[in-house]
C-alpha cells in the first residue's frame, strides 16, 4: 500500500489533482480520504456557536481519529469514515465504508500539517496556486455551491482564509516531496506523479 498526502490552500486545485490521479490509475485501486470529513464533532454545542468554527485552523480537526483510520487501512482493515455537514457545522450520523486499497490518498488543506500524519505517508504533495487564483476559485465555488454573498466571501478571505493560509498551510510546503503549481491544469506534473506511483506499486 502507498499512502499519499495531498495538501494546498483552499481553492488551490487539490480536488482536481486528486481526481486526475484517481482517473489515471486502475479502477478500484485508490481510496480517497478527505480531511474535511474529520472536522471535530460539535453536536454538543448550540448551532450559533458551531457556526463560528474556524475551519482553517488546525484545532478544527480530530487528528487522532484521522491517524487511527489511516493506520487501520494500512493494516488491511476497513474503516467507517465520518461525514461532515457545513450546514449544521457538525458530523452527520451517516458514515462512509472504506476498504483498504493499493493507494490511499489523504487530501485536505492541512494534510501535511501534523508530523504523525506525515510519518505515515510515502509521498507528500503540495498543490500550489497564487493567492489571486485561489480567491477567484473560492468565490466562484462558494457562490455557486453554497449561495454565499460576494461581500461575505471577500471579508472571510481577508480575515480568515488568508491569515490562516499564511500561518498554517503555506509553511507545510517545506515538507512536500512534490510541489504541483497550477493545480489540476498541470498535466505534466500529474503524469509524473502517476508514473512515480506506478513504479512504487510495481516494486511491491
Amino acid at each position: 500500500m502507498i499512502i499519499i498526502g495531498i495538501a494546498g490552500g483552499t481553492g488551490s486545485g487539490k480536488t482536481t489533482v486528486v481526481k486526475r490521479i484517481v482517473e489515471s490509475l486502475p479502477e478500484g485501486s485508490v481510496a480517497v480520504i478527505p480531511q474535511d470529513s474529520y472536522y471535530n464533532d460539535q453536536s454538543d454545542m448550540p448551532l450559533e456557536e458551531r457556526k463560528k468554527t474556524n475551519f482553517d485552523h488546525p484545532d478544527a480537526f480530530e487528528w487522532s481519529l484521522l491517524a487511527h483510520h489511516i493506520n487501520e487501512l494500512r493494516e488491511g482493515r476497513s474503516i467507517e469514515q465520518p461525514t461532515y455537514s457545513y450546514i449544521t457545522s457538525t458530523r452527520l450520523e451517516e458514515t462512509v465504508h472504506v476498504e483498504p486499497r493499493e493507494v490511499v490518498i489523504v487530501e485536505g488543506i492541512m494534510a501535511l500539517y501534523d508530523k504523525s500524519m506525515r510519518d505515515l505517508m510515502d509521498i507528500k504533495i503540495f498543490v500550489d496556486a497564487g493567492p489571486d487564483e485561489r480567491l477567484l476559485r473560492v468565490i466562484t465555488r462558494d457562490i455557486a455551491e453554497r449561495g454565499h454573498p460576494l461581500e461575505m466571501l471577500i471579508d472571510k478571505y481577508r480575515n480568515i482564509l488568508k491569515p490562516m493560509h499564511d500561518e498554517f498551510i503555506e509553511p507545510t510546503k517545506q515538507y512536500a516531496d512534490i510541489i504541483i503549481p497550477n493545480g489540476g491544469h498541470n498535466v505534466k506534473a500529474i503524469e509524473m506523479v502517476r508514473l512515480f506511483i506506478q513504479q512504487c506499486l510495481d516494486k511491491q
